[in-house]
Formats: C-alpha cells, structure tokens, sequence
C-alpha cells in the first residue's frame, strides 16, 4: 500500500501567485524527500485561490519525517502567513490493484 497525502489550501486572492512562487521554487526539493514518489498541485475547478497538493509516500513514517524536518516547518510557515481559511489535510491508502 502506499499513503496518500491529500492538502486543500484556500489563499487570500491578492497572495496567489506568492504561494505558486513558493511551491515552484520548493517542488523539487519535496519531491526529493525520503518516500515521496510523487507531488503535484492541483488548482479547484470552481475557486481559483483553492489549491490542493496531492503526494504520495512509501508509508506514514517518510511522511512524518518530512514534516519534522527543518524545510517542512520553513515552507509551511511562509505558506500559511498566505491563506485566508483553515487548510485541511487527509492521509488516504491506495489499495493495491
């Protein structure tokens, strides 16, 4: 099984493309990280300042690492000084098919 990493974040308007900025300038960098197989951004169909990361992670232990580390806590500071709601974020399993 692999876990995925679901984040819907909701931006003030005026901070969009400081957020898109951020996430450009860090994509690859997460997408390096220990477990993670995949990253990518999705904006909502019907809300453009609503955004969602969508990852996957080899188990929830390289997902916690992640977020412990020292980038993670940088980049999630500077992302949340930009939104305008609560983000929410889901930890799912893909069944093996």
């Amino acid at each position: 099984m692999m876990l995925v990493r679901v984040v819907r974040m909701e931006f003030e308007p005026a901070k969009v493309q400081d957020f898109l900025s951020l996430f450009e300038e860090r994509r690859n960098t997460i997408s390096k990280q220990a477990g993670c197989s995949h990253l990518e951004l999705l904006q909502d169909a019907s809300k453009e300042n609503i955004y969602y990361t969508l990852s996957h992670w080899k188990c929830e232990e390289d997902l916690n690492n992640y977020r412990e580390s020292d980038f993670f806590k940088e980049t999630w500071e500077q992302t949340k000084r930009l939104f305008s709601n609560k983000p929410s974020a889901y930890s799912l399993l893909k069944m093996d098919q």
